[in-house]
C-alpha cells in the first residue's frame, strides 16, 4: 500500500520514533493476570477501573477542536459508568494535552502508557505518526481522532469513519458540480504542511486529475494565520474554486480575504477546518455563502435521534462552550471504546491483545456512529462515505446538510489504487 510505504520511510528518518521505541518498554502486557470471574486483564485494569489515555490538543492550533471532543468522550463515559461501567469497572480517562507538538505528544505517551489500557483518544496526524512503533510494541489499541490514511495497516491504531484523502475525493467530486467546473478549469489547493494536509491533498490531487481539473497548489504552516498571499496568488492565477485543508482560524482568513478581493468562489474545506466560533467572526456572511465542509459526520442540526441526544446533553453540560462536529468524533470515540471493552470483557480477556482482537471484531458497529462502521481490518477505512455540510447561524454546530453520507463514483478506483 503506498501510503503505509512513505509513512514508513518517514518513520524510519525521524529520531523521534526511534527516542520512543527505546523509551516504551514499560507498559507491555503483564502475562498471565487474571480476576475473579477469570477475565484475563493488563495494564489499566483494577477490580474497580479501567485507565484509558488521551493525547490530544487543549492549548494549540486545533485546541477548540480537541476541547470538544475530550468534553464530549469524558460526558459519555460518565454517563456509561452511571449506569453500572462495563466489566463492573468505571471507565476513566487520563489526560495530556500535546499542544498539536509532536515533541510533547511523544513524552506525554511515555509518561502515561505504563498506566492505560488502551488509548482512548489520539489526535493529530503528526503526532500519531510519531508515535506508531510505540504504539505497536506495547500492543496499545488506540483510536485516533482525526483520519489520516497514511497510518492505516498498524492492527494496534484505528481510525474511525472516513479518512481526510476519502473525504476530499468524495468532496471534491461534490465540487465539480456545485461550481459547474469544466475540465481544464483551474482550483486553487490550499493544504497545511504535514500529515493530515499531506492525505487531504493525494485525495484532492486524484479528483482533481479524475474531473480534468488544474490545481494551483499553496501550502502553509499551522501557524500561519494571514493567508492573503495565498488567496492573492489564487486570485492572480484564475481559479473557480478553491480545496481547502487547515485550521480554523485560517479558513476565516483565506475565505474572508477571497470575498474582500472579489474571489468570491466555492470554497471546499476538510473537516477540522471549520469550528461554528467562525461565524462571530467578520468573515461570517462569506462562510455561509462561499464554504462547504466535506465530513466524515452529519450536520447537528439533522432531525435525528441520536444527533439530537448529543446536542442537548452537551449543550447542558457544558453550556458555556458551543456544539461543533468534534463533539461528535468525541462521542463517537467513547462509544466505539467502550463498544471495544463490552466485547472484550464477553471474551474474558481485557489484556491489550483482548482490546484489539475485541475492537476487530466490530464489523457493523453504529452505537455513536450515523453510518455502520467495519472495524474488522485495520488497513481500511472503516467507512467510505462523506458528508457535506455548509456553515449556517443559529443552527446547532453551526451548519446545515448539504448532502447526505455518500461516495464519489471516482472512489473506487482511487481506493484501489491504494491497496484498498
Amino acid at each position: 500500500m503506498n501510503r503505509r510505504k512513505s509513512l514508513a520511510a518517514a518513520a524510519a528518518a525521524t529520531s523521534l520514533a526511534v527516542v520512543l521505541a527505546g523509551c516504551s518498554t514499560k507498559g507491555g502486557e503483564s502475562a498471565g493476570s487474571t480476576d475473579k470471574a477469570g477475565i484475563k486483564t493488563g495494564p489499566g485494569i483494577t477490580k474497580d477501573k479501567i485507565s484509558v489515555g488521551v493525547l490530544t490538543d487543549l492549548s494549540g492550533p486545533v485546541a477548540p477542536l480537541g476541547k470538544s471532543a475530550l468534553q464530549a468522550e469524558q460526558l459519555y463515559l460518565k454517563q456509561v459508568s452511571a449506569a453500572g461501567g462495563v466489566c463492573g469497572r468505571t471507565v476513566e480517562l487520563v489526560v495530556r494535552d500535546h499542544g498539536y507538538d509532536v515533541q510533547k505528544a511523544v513524552s506525554a505517551y511515555a509518561e502515561i502508557e505504563p498506566q492505560i489500557a488502551a488509548l482512548g483518544q489520539l489526535s493529530g496526524s503528526g503526532q500519531t505518526a510519531a508515535l506508531l512503533d510505540g504504539i505497536e510494541k506495547d500492543k496499545l489499541q488506540s483510536i485516533q481522532i482525526g483520519a489520516s490514511g497514511t497510518v492505516l495497516g498498524k492492527p494496534h491504531l484505528r481510525l474511525m469513519a472516513s479518512t481526510y484523502d476519502i473525504d476530499m475525493v468524495n468532496g471534491v467530486g461534490f465540487l465539480v458540480k456545485a461550481a459547474k467546473l469544466k475540465k481544464g478549469d483551474k482550483v486553487g489547493h490550499v493544504y497545511i504542511e504535514g500529515e493530515y494536509g499531506g492525505n487531504a491533498a493525494e485525495g484532492a490531487r486524484f479528483a482533481a486529475k479524475k474531473a480534468g481539473l488544474t490545481l494551483v497548489a499553496q501550502t502553509v504552516k499551522p501557524t500561519d494565520k494571514d493567508l492573503t498571499a495565498q488567496v492573492t496568488a489564487l486570485r492572480a492565477a484564475g481559479v473557480k474554486a478553491i480545496v481547502f485543508s487547515g485550521v480554523p482560524a485560517q479558513t476565516a482568513s483565506l475565505v474572508g480575504v477571497a470575498a474582500a478581493t472579489g474571489l468570491k468562489v466555492p470554497v471546499l474545506a476538510s473537516a477540522p477546518a471549520y469550528v461554528p466560533q467562525l461565524l462571530a467572526t467578520p468573515a461570517k456572511q462569506a462562510l455561509e455563502k462561499m464554504l462547504y465542509v466535506a465530513s466524515p459526520w452529519p450536520a447537528l442540526s439533522v432531525d435525528e435521534p441520536s444527533v439530537k441526544k448529543l446536542v442537548d446533553d452537551y449543550t447542558k453540560a457544558y453550556p458555556k462552550d458551543p456544539v461543533n462536529q468534534a463533539a461528535q468524533a468525541g462521542n463517537g470515540a467513547g462509544a466505539l471504546l467502550v463498544g471495544t471493552l463490552k466485547a472484550a470483557c464477553e471474551a474474558k480477556d481485557l489484556s491489550r491483545d483482548g482490546i484489539s482482537k475485541a475492537l476487530r471484531s466490530l464489523t457493523a458497529y453504529s452505537d455513536g456512529f450515523h453510518e455502520p462502521q467495519d472495524f474488522s481490518d485495520p488497513a481500511k477505512a472503516s467507512s467510505t462515505k462523506t458528508y457535506i455540510v455548509q456553515p449556517a447561524a443559529g443552527l446547532p454546530g453551526g451548519l446545515k446538510q448539504i448532502q447526505g453520507a455518500a461516495e464519489d463514483p471516482a472512489l473506487a478506483e482511487y481506493l484501489a489504487a491504494h491497496g484498498n
